[in-house]
């Protein structure tokens, strides 16, 4: 019988994970702009926080399938944190580098860990609700930490924003110490039709991706993620020409995180009222309008109900993807089809900052907000088709 309050105590590890990564890669992109680097030299340090987890997301998952969250969920903290303690010691952009790298990896493998417990901590009539707390709970983190993050970096220092983001590290590891042990662990093997192990990986990721709602449910995931990460790069850069402080560019962060908390304290009555196919694609036609308009605007007071707006309707994707992918995955293997969920999310944050920073180094910003725009309008029009094929 699974504990009471391991779901709680789960959202609550992965939330202050989040915090210290979301801060930290505010302060990573506004340290990277203060020592005068390029916007591809941005998007190269983006692309470190997940170059790693694009190949071990998907191991990482298995690992969680047969031995529990515990293992991937410490090793991911002590990272992050590590991570964040590089860059308050010594604030260059080799470190920096080195330091997206162990916060990007650390926190793929909380995420992967955390939420396949979460799909084992719940039933199948909860895990959406779930799914929306842990949503919720981001959306209050990345509300959060960016404004703190802003604050510090105005008033004190780059480094002192680094080292405040060790301490929600320090805060997810003593909560993990006091959190149920093998809660999360996987659930007991079942049998396929064939008679083999549920919880046989043979044919891995690629046979995995042969079974039609799963894949749709990881593209639209993914595309969902695109539409946020495009947010968290393209914003620093924008409001830095724009002139903003960054305590500014944090409230706007901030507004964002602040839509997407309205949005998914509702998130279980809008899944139980529309098909999920349905409100993603909505969500990510209405995003294609917000980045239309985006680069138009350069003042706060303009800025921060765009950005509001652009939260909402993408912070309803994460809890309804997630949730897809817990129901179409194989039996026994969630863990991996979060993992491979992580293992695309990872490669489109890789590769679109560095497609992006070269772009904008090369042409501005305009045409890489209307290429947003475009990403999301077509994904609109992929998750509408998909949807009525698949109910």
């Amino acid at each position: 019988m699974i504990h009471s309050s391991l779901p709680l105590r789960l959202i609550a590890i992965l939330a202050l994970t989040h915090a210290g990564f979301n801060g930290a890669r505010l302060t990573l992109t506004l340290k990277a702009i203060d020592l005068q680097a390029s916007p591809l030299v941005v998007g190269i340090l983006m692309s470190l926080l997940m170059v790693v987890p694009v190949f071990v997301a998907v191991p990482v998952g298995r690992w969680a399938d047969r031995r529990g969250y515990e293992g991937p969920t410490l090793l991911g903290i002590c990272l992050t944190g590590v991570g964040c303690a590089l860059a308050a010691l010594l604030p260059i952009l080799p470190v920096l580098g080195l330091a997206s790298v162990f916060m990007g990896s650390g926190f793929t493998l909380v995420h992967v860990g955390v939420n396949n417990a979460i799909g084992h901590a719940t039933s199948t009539e909860d895990r959406a609700q779930a799914f929306g707390a842990m949503a919720v709970a981001f959306s209050i983190s990345g509300l959060v930490a960016p404004l703190l993050a802003g604050l510090i970096i105005d008033h004190v220092n780059h480094r002192i924003a680094f080292a405040v983001m060790v301490v929600f590290a320090l805060a997810a590891l003593a909560l993990l110490r006091r959190a149920p042990q093998r809660g999360g662990s996987p659930a007991a093997p079942r049998e396929t039709s064939d008679g083999r192990d549920a919880h046989d990986s043979r044919g891995g990721a690629v046979a995995m991706l042969r079974h039609p709602p799963l894949r749709a449910a990881l593209i639209v995931g993914t595309l969902m993620s695109m539409g946020w990460d495009l947010f968290n790069f393209l914003l620093p850069l924008h409001g830095a020409r724009s002139g903003l402080s960054a305590t500014a560019i944090g409230m706007v962060v901030g507004a964002f995180a602040a839509g997407s908390f309205a949005v998914r304290m509702a998130v279980a009555r809008l899944a139980r009222s529309f098909d999920e196919w349905r409100v993603m694609g909505v969500a990510m036609g209405a995003a294609a309008l917000c980045y239309l308009v985006f680069p138009f605007l350069g003042s706060l007071a303009t800025l921060m109900p765009l950005a509001f707006v652009l939260g909402m309707v993408l912070g309803c994707g994460q809890p309804m993807g997630m949730s897809l992918v817990h129901r179409t995955s194989p039996p026994g293997r969630t863990g991996e089809a979060v993992g491979l969920r992580s293992s695309a999310v990872s490669a489109s944050q890789a590769s679109l900052p560095l497609l992006v920073g070269a772009l904008g180094a090369a042409a501005g910003l305009m045409p890489v907000f209307w290429l947003a725009a475009g990403v999301m309008a077509w994904g609109s029009f992929y998750t509408e088709r998909r949807g009525k094929h698949l109910t």
